[in-house]
């Protein structure tokens, strides 16, 4: 392995589990900073990154007393497991304890787990559907959608007690509960009438004796030798369902709008008596909705506090490294598992029933942290151009009583030199340019999300429904009849945002966006100036219908002149459909 020079943060990281080790062991830890470095890395003849992994393994293996999050601080589960989680079988029969609340007997996740104990019915995905359709407001559509995909749990209790906490079982007693939304006749459709590529999108995997494996071959995955790999036991991961499925890609495009992130999906079909995936952790809030069949799951706490809602997914864990589960259930058909990225997590399915199921995920890469990470080069940036202070030089000497290996001296100018910084660090806040990074956020989402499935009405009264066709050798219905009172709106309420790039201002949109992830180059256009304010009053404006002679131009031809732009884009519909002449 080609050896690198470690960063300042790896530097940090080491230092601190070593002195953590020292603690463990009751060993002393008065050792030279570059020397509990070279405790690891030079007895062991390693590259670093190997260093950190053995540490953590060895640390792990020694330590009397695992170490144990704060649970209260985070609200996850209370150190009584046996009570509060589902640990064996005999509780997995009992669907009054699928999900864990508060321990307040009024709580009202226990108040609404009781109708479970019924099948629980509600309304079909096609009624949900047909019925948002007609809610003017898109992100109400994506509020109802949600509601719907959680019943009998309430939105504002999920998000308060659960989202990002804890793991949650959802119980119906219907196995057609999701009727509709995917099917094994579906994904064998699919397979039939698309170019669907090993690899790309479709994996072949299997886990035997805590070994798991990818068996893809080159090529299309053609229905005889998919459905042969799953007839020996393999499991089929359908990676990109939304490329092939118009309603998966309905349900996850009306879903972003309520997360502000890209929702994704992969489908699962497992062979009756046989596991594809090991144990691992992922850094996307899950949704485990269970289509066809049941599958016996087991959710594990992260193991330890840098673990909880991780950046990044985890490798596969053997099943020595991953403990006690706190929830173990077994999922049917109908049912939803909910878990926050970080809880590691294994499902293998019982003899006697296949399953599939589709994972919605969301939230990757959304969290507070990567939003400074856009915000916080800005904000260096601009102090270092507008403060002197940021551009004076460091002191002459200041190697001589700096970094590790003077980290323990008891030398004064290192606490001027820390004082120095940590008061550079203070001041940089005056200088973050949140907007503009919460801006590059909002571009990335644009990018990153799927494009809108119109609605009849959305397609009658916008671009798509136009009556411009080629008839008798000649083309008919081409220009637009716009008029001072025509009302107009946006097509969605994220369909579009303005964003300054330098002396210019564009209009970003997702509306020409690809089913399939960043397969286009982001979508814009350049905006006239003195049209923003416009663009910015319809944005606003959403989800009413506004004049157009009410956009605040000075001329009424300028008015019209950007309606028919925006109207041209696709991303503009009118209260009634419009006349071309």
């Amino acid at each position: 392995m080609e050896k690198r020079c470690a960063s300042a943060y790896e530097i940090y990281k080491t230092c601190k589990r070593f002195q953590e080790e020292c603690i463990e062991e009751n060993k002393s830890a008065d050792c030279s900073p570059v020397q509990k470095r070279k405790r690891i890395r030079i007895k062991k003849k390693v590259t670093f990154h190997e260093d950190v992994q053995t540490f953590i393994q060895r640390s792990r293996s020694q330590s009397p007393k695992e170490e144990v999050p704060d649970h209260e601080s985070l609200n996850l589960a209370t150190k009584n497991h046996e009570a509060n989680w589902l640990t064996n079988r005999e509780k997995i029969l009992k669907p009054q304890k699928s999900i864990q609340g508060k321990r307040n007997e009024r709580s009202p996740f226990k108040k609404n787990l009781a109708s479970c104990q019924r099948p629980f019915v509600g309304p079909s995905l096609e009624s949900i559907l047909e019925g948002i359709g007609k809610i003017a407001d898109s992100r109400a559509r994506a509020d109802k959608l949600f509601e719907w995909l959680i019943l009998p749990v309430s939105p504002s209790i999920f998000f308060s007690d659960v989202w990002e906490k804890k793991p949650a079982l959802i119980t119906r007693h219907n196995p057609g509960y999701y009727k509709g939304l995917f099917s094994t006749e579906v994904f064998h459709k699919i397979l039939k009438e698309n170019d669907v590529q090993y690899g790309v999108n479709l994996d072949v995997t299997s886990y035997n004796n805590g070994q798991r494996q990818t068996h893809n071959p080159p090529g299309r995955a053609l229905p005889f030798s998919v459905w042969n790999y799953f007839k020996n036991g393999c499991s089929l991961r359908l990676l990109n369902p939304q490329a092939f499925s118009v309603t998966v890609w309905n349900v996850l495009s009306i879903l972003q709008e309520l997360f502000g992130s890209m929702a994704g999906a992969n489908v699962y079909l497992t062979p009756a008596g046989t596991q594809g995936f090991a144990p691992h952790y992922d850094d996307i809030e899950a949704f485990i909705i269970q289509l066809e069949g049941k599958k016996h799951w087991r959710v594990y706490q992260p193991r330890m506090a840098d673990e909880f809602l991780p950046q990044f997914s985890s490798p596969n864990f053997s099943q020595a490294e991953i403990g006690q589960p706190i929830l173990e259930v077994v999922v049917e058909a109908g049912d939803l598992l909910y878990f926050p990225r970080g809880f590691i997590h294994q499902g293998d399915c019982l003899p006697d029933a296949h399953s599939l199921h589709i994972t919605i995920s969301s939230y990757q890469k959304n969290s507070w942290g990567s939003l400074l990470e856009k915000l916080l080069p800005a904000a260096l940036q601009i102090a270092v151009e507008e403060d002197v202070e940021f551009r004076e030089g460091l002191p002459l000497d200041y190697f001589s009583y700096m970094g590790v290996q003077n980290s323990e001296k008891a030398d004064p100018r290192r606490q001027m030199f820390i004082d120095k910084v940590q008061r550079l660090i203070r001041k940089l806040s005056n200088f973050c340019p949140l907007d503009a990074a919460v801006d590059q956020k909002a571009k990335d989402y644009l990018h990153d999300c799927l494009p809108p499935v119109l609605t009849e009405e959305e397609k009658a009264t916008s671009v798509f429904g136009a009556s411009t066709r080629w008839e008798n050798g000649h083309v008919k219905d081409l220009a637009l009849r716009f008029k001072g009172k025509t009302k107009i709106r946006l097509l969605r309420r994220g369909i579009a945002r303005l964003f300054s790039e330098g002396e210019n201002i564009a209009l970003y949109y997702s509306l020409d966006n690809s089913r399939v992830y960043h397969k286009e180059e982001p979508k814009s256009f350049e905006v006239n100036s003195e049209h923003c304010d416009s663009i910015e009053f319809l944005i606003n404006s959403y989800p009413s219908f506004v004049t157009v002679d009410s956009l605040p131009c000075e001329k009424l031809v300028e008015k019209i002149s950007i309606a028919k732009l925006l109207f041209a884009k696709g991303l503009l519909v009118t209260e009634e459909p419009c006349v071309c002449e």
